[in-house]
């Protein structure tokens, strides 16, 4: 028994040493993070996964419209983010820059394959609200993933990007490597489709 917990002894110190180094980058700035990873701190980057992971899914399940395929996207959309962090402007906000590779990949995978799949149910914080409000709430936000999905691969992108990630035309013409003009353009018919698709369906 002896032999046992002194053999033991020495894992769990390593086991609470990493728990209080993970605890310490939870605490820190993503700029921090990123700082840390470009200095060889592959934990800093795993917190970076960790702390934007649900996010960067939702992203790309809006653009190919499937579970399986948005997990790959996005596990490559941060392989790319690591290879690439040397090139991110520590001055601005991380989301943004990794949303705009998600598209990217989102827009390349579809333009690929060009699946006709079903807009499944995006990973969400439980709901504090009442199970009858939660019922409308599921049953509007089905409908307008329904019509999202209706929309061209080139229109659920700058709908995503403007609407949920709240970039600015600047920004989304940067990412989808697109005239402002032509973001604008997308931007518009995409409303009007995404409107009558909704009314449509009420």
């Amino acid at each position: 028994m002896r032999e046992t917990l002194t053999f033991a002894a020495p894992r769990l110190a390593w086991r609470a040493s990493l728990a209080r180094r993970m605890d310490a980058l939870n605490k820190l700035a993503d700029a921090e993070l990123v700082a840390r990873t470009l200095q060889g701190n592959r934990d800093a980057f795993g917190e970076m996964v960790r702390r934007h992971q649900t996010f960067a899914y939702n992203v790309a399940l809006r653009v190919v419209g499937n579970r399986a395929d948005a997990l790959d996207v996005t596990q490559d959309a941060f392989v790319r983010a690591y290879d690439a962090l040397a090139s991110f402007d520590a001055t601005r906000p991380f989301a943004p820059w990794l949303s705009a590779i998600v598209t990217n990949l989102a827009l390349n995978f579809v333009q690929r394959k060009r699946p006709a799949l079903e807009l499944q149910a995006e990973l969400r914080a439980p709901s504090r609200a009442d199970p009858a409000q939660r019922a409308l709430d599921s049953e509007q936000q089905a409908r307008v993933r329904a019509a999202l999905h209706e929309l061209s691969p080139q229109w659920r992108a700058v709908i995503e990007l403007r609407h949920f990630q709240e970039m600015s035309y600047d920004e989304i013409a940067a990412a989808l490597e697109l005239p402002i003009s032509d973001v604008k353009s997308h931007l518009f018919r995409a409303r009007q489709k995404l409107k009558q698709l909704l009314e449509a369906s009420e």
